[in-house]
């Protein structure tokens, strides 16, 4: 499948099947993490095989079963948007190798993940990923008028980056987000909420692949 068509199938997955991810599979994942380690400021790292960080009452908690498998995004502070935008980019290349993934911000145990940080760096999130029991079921969306604002009537290159971006995965599905459209320039805004500026860079490579970049700029 294209990147589209993974953004359109791609749903939050918490149980897992007890099946190994193929090592042509993970050497496409890391490769990618290397280019994007390499040009963001992140440090993302791939964890295979390892039970524990999702072992935890947390885990449970939260209705994950399974997950062995895990993106670790560990940054300085500062980096919320960076992590959203870059993440989501391996969460759709997951999608697109056939694999299920799930955004998880608390509920699993910090302490158990043997992430690498570098001096200034800290665990900030980690993406659940593997075979999924299921492939997860749509979320639903806030209206698109109530996400964005747009001076008169909206350009047709503006509706498809939108529903693009109200595809992308938000902390319980908050979707604490404003797009606001000025002549052919995009300013996104992160409004109240837990992680909303992580989710809004995932938001942002969601309107970027819906609209391409040759539309507009980002204010």
């Amino acid at each position: 499948m294209d990147v589209m068509e993974a953004m359109r199938s791609r749903h939050s997955v918490r149980a897992y099947l007890d099946r190994p991810i193929e090592e042509a599979k993970a050497g496409v994942l890391r490769e990618a993490i290397t280019e994007i380690n390499r040009i963001s400021g992140l440090h993302i790292q791939l964890i295979l095989n390892e039970p524990l960080a999702f072992s935890s009452r947390l885990a449970h908690y939260g209705s994950f079963r399974g997950c062995t498998n895990y993106f670790a995004i560990a940054a300085p502070d500062g980096f919320d948007e960076a992590a959203g935008y870059y993440g989501e980019q391996l969460v759709l290349l997951a999608q697109q190798l056939g694999l299920n993934t799930c955004w998880v911000a608390l509920t699993y145990d910090k302490r158990k993940v043997p992430v690498i940080c570098a001096p200034g760096e800290k665990l900030q999130i980690v993406i659940a990923l593997g075979y999924g029991e299921t492939q997860g079921t749509p979320h639903k969306s806030k209206p698109m008028d109530t996400l964005c604002r747009v001076r008169g009537e909206m350009p047709d290159w503006f509706r498809k980056g939108m529903e693009a971006a109200m595809l992308a995965p938000t902390a319980i599905n908050q979707q604490a987000f404003r797009l606001i459209l000025d002549g052919n320039t995009v300013t996104a805004k992160a409004l109240l909420g837990p992680f909303a500026k992580m989710d809004l860079g995932i938001v942002k490579y969601h309107f970027e692949l819906g609209v391409g970049t040759d539309h507009f700029s980002w204010a």
